[in-house]
């Protein structure tokens, strides 16, 4: 997301002002004065010119700090609705790269030659229910972008969903490995996006390398939580069913979002994905 510049409030009506009460003082001092009466009358001048420069200042001000405080809630509208669009955009993304991304990896085990009857009507049927809970979320997300009423977010995921992911990714044929030591105080930010991190990587996992072995690692690194998603290659045979190229920006924006950071690469027999999300004060 192009983050738009904030406001910033700047104001030069009262140096203006200095400058000009300075320069009159100046004035005054050079041309000097006869007599008390004419005193009189310049200091009487003198203070009418000055109460003018600071009523001047003052209104101004008053009128750039309206003008301000318009800017300021325009960009902070502005920033929620971008804010908002990439939230969307990413659950779309999960819809998409899960949802069908399923559907695609078992409508081909299905056609693959040789495989038993029994199997080939458990393809069917897990495509079935993938396209049935596709459905569904997709209709949600459609009632939530036309209904006028600010949108209902889902409950925000803990690490406790990682063993329903783990078990997801195994009936599409993954093994999957999970390995984590003592975590420690994880905020529910981190949590939750280091389900989604992982879960997208098993999702790639599962397109790219097919019926294949990950491990996903995680470990506390002082204050901050390493996940770390490697599989073990391609299956042989296996046909690579590319996606949009969009799993790896969201990774990073969630990443980012926390201050932390995702790296990807292929290792000697496969891919490895590594995230470092920050633990302190992300709640």
């Amino acid at each position: 997301m192009n983050d738009l510049p904030r406001p910033v409030w700047r104001s030069r009506a009262w140096g203006a002002a200095l400058i000009v009460l300075v320069v009159l003082v100046v004035l005054v001092a050079a041309v000097g004065v006869d007599g008390p009466r004419t005193a009189g009358l310049v200091a009487a001048a003198t203070a009418l010119a000055a109460s003018a420069v600071v009523v001047w200042a003052m209104r101004r001000t008053r009128r750039q700090r309206r003008e301000f405080e318009v800017s300021l809630t325009a960009w902070a509208a502005e920033r929620a609705t971008q804010e908002e669009r990439l939230r969307i955009a990413r659950e779309l993304h999960d819809l998409a790269s899960h949802g069908l991304g399923v559907i695609t990896v078992r409508a081909a085990a299905a056609q693959t030659a040789g495989v038993a009857d029994a199997e080939r009507m458990q393809a069917l049927s897990d495509i079935e229910e993938a396209g049935r809970s596709a459905t569904a979320e997709l209709r949600r997300m459609l009632s939530v972008l036309r209904s006028p009423e600010p949108a209902s977010r889902r409950p925000t995921p803990d690490l406790g969903a990682l063993d329903p992911l783990i078990a997801e990714a195994e009936r599409n044929d993954l093994s999957v490995r999970l390995d984590h030591g003592e975590l420690g105080d994880v905020p529910a930010g981190v949590q939750a996006a280091a389900v989604a991190i992982i879960g997208e990587a098993l999702a790639n996992s599962i397109r790219h390398a097919g019926p294949t072995s990950t491990d996903v690692r995680l470990r506390r690194r002082g204050d901050a939580l390493e996940v770390q998603v490697e599989d073990a290659g391609g299956a042989p045979g296996w046909k690579a069913h590319p996606g949009a190229g969009h799993g790896v920006i969201g990774m990073r924006e969630r990443a980012a979002s926390l201050g932390g950071s995702v790296s990807v690469g292929a290792t000697e027999t496969g891919f490895l994905v590594t995230a470092v999300l920050p633990c302190g004060d992300t709640g």
